[in-house]
């Protein structure tokens, strides 16, 4: 899991020493960097992310993860690469083969970057590790991400490309007991339900209907018997938002709502709201995007590259990279699904109606990318996106 990838850090750094690149390794913790020069030429940013996930995998493959981890909490969980991180690190390393077996065919500078913690904002910790002093600077951040869409397509778009995302972790505080003397009790866990029902208002009568926004609150913890009204409730909540105005007015409405039941409830004192962390939009620039998917298009085909209407409400911390380094940022989605699982339906249809159910998604215990041909079109896909710049 995040901050925890020792291993794959060690067969990243490994494979790329083979393959013959400047290796260098703990960078923000366990991220892997490697650099390969090439004569002069523009500085090209490849980055991949590494972490997995506390779920347990359920795709009944041969190769299911059966891994354990060790949560913020200290517990031991299970731990899958529900995300597609092993895909994204497979075909940074596929890339890096290449690049490395054919200097003939490029000139210029690679910065691969295997970061660690995605999921908990990893960028700003390599950032913070001098990694703007450490290696060659880029002129351009390129990286990619699995999703469920059929194998051979690929999707981005300029601008917005993905949500702003903040996650909370909130203690509820409520005045134990007996579960058969309620009165003589404030009940955090009833508090906390209150809670996670009145937040469901937030999108539906505090955002525009032109706008976006996603309140989640991913986990309750609370109590550890059923006869005994426990001093607390915990709650981990998650905030997806395209535009400062928004995430500024679902912020304050979540923490009103918290506070007001809070009150509601009679609770003894009052929560405890604590930042866990905070990606900003991911923004693709202009310019790059349309270089980067005219070449996405030479290997997949002019229709298999896809433009988005809207930006996606998932999140991503490699935006970090670009704007740290003050220089363009694109990223794409390329499919890892089975074709054959979207037989009569349009994939340019899937933006307004959404996947559907059968299909397993990102943070799925059953989400498998298929390795053949995924990694092909991953590794394409890089080489042609970074040929732009490395001519």
């Amino acid at each position: 899991m995040s901050f925890q990838e020792v291993r794959t850090a060690a067969v990243v750094a490994t494979r790329l020493r083979e393959q013959g690149w400047e290796v260098t390794e703990h960078v923000g913790g366990t991220g892997v960097v490697g650099v390969l020069a090439n004569g002069d030429g523009p500085v090209v940013l490849l980055r991949a992310d590494m972490d997995a996930l506390p779920v347990e995998e359920k795709t009944g493959l041969p190769y299911a993860s059966t891994a354990k981890g060790i949560d913020r909490d200290g517990n031991e969980v299970p731990v899958m690469h529900a995300c597609g991180h092993d895909m994204h690190v497979t075909c940074l390393l596929g890339a890096t083969a290449q690049l490395a077996a054919r200097p003939e065919h490029w000139r210029g500078t690679v910065v691969a970057v295997f970061q660690p913690a995605e999921e908990v904002g990893g960028a700003g910790k390599m950032i913070e590790d001098g990694f703007l002093d450490r290696f060659p600077r880029a002129d351009v951040c390129l990286a990619q991400h699995v999703m469920p869409i059929p194998v051979g397509y690929a999707v981005t778009r300029p601008g917005p490309l993905m949500s702003a995302s903040d996650s909370l972790r909130v203690r509820l505080y409520g005045r134990g007991g007996h579960g058969s003397a309620p009165e003589q009790t404030v009940d955090p866990v009833v508090l906390a339900a209150a809670i996670v029902l009145r937040l469901q208002t937030v999108v539906s009568r505090e955002v525009g209907g032109t706008q976006t926004a996603v309140v989640t609150v991913g986990s309750i913890h609370s109590g550890t018997k059923e006869n005994i009204i426990p001093e607390t409730a915990d709650l981990l909540i998650n905030i997806r938002s395209t535009t400062p105005a928004v995430r500024d007015r679902v912020l304050a409405a979540v923490e009103r709502i918290i506070r007001a039941e809070a009150v509601a409830s009679d609770a003894p004192k009052e929560p405890e709201i604590t930042p866990l962390h905070s990606f900003p939009v991911t923004y693709n620039d202009q310019q790059a995007t349309a270089a980067v998917s005219a070449a996405l298009g030479t290997v997949l085909g002019a229709d298999g590259v896809v433009t988005l209407a809207q930006p996606l409400t998932g999140s991503e911390d490699f935006g970090v990279f670009g704007t740290a380094l003050g220089v363009p940022s694109v990223m794409w989605h390329f499919g890892g699904a089975d074709p054959a699982l979207y037989e009569g339906i349009r994939l340019d249809d899937l933006e307004e109606s959404g996947l559907p159910p059968t299909i397993p998604t990102n943070h799925s215990p059953h989400y498998a990318p298929v390795p053949d041909p995924t990694i092909q079109a991953g590794v394409q896909a890089l080489l042609a996106a970074a040929a732009h710049w490395l001519r």
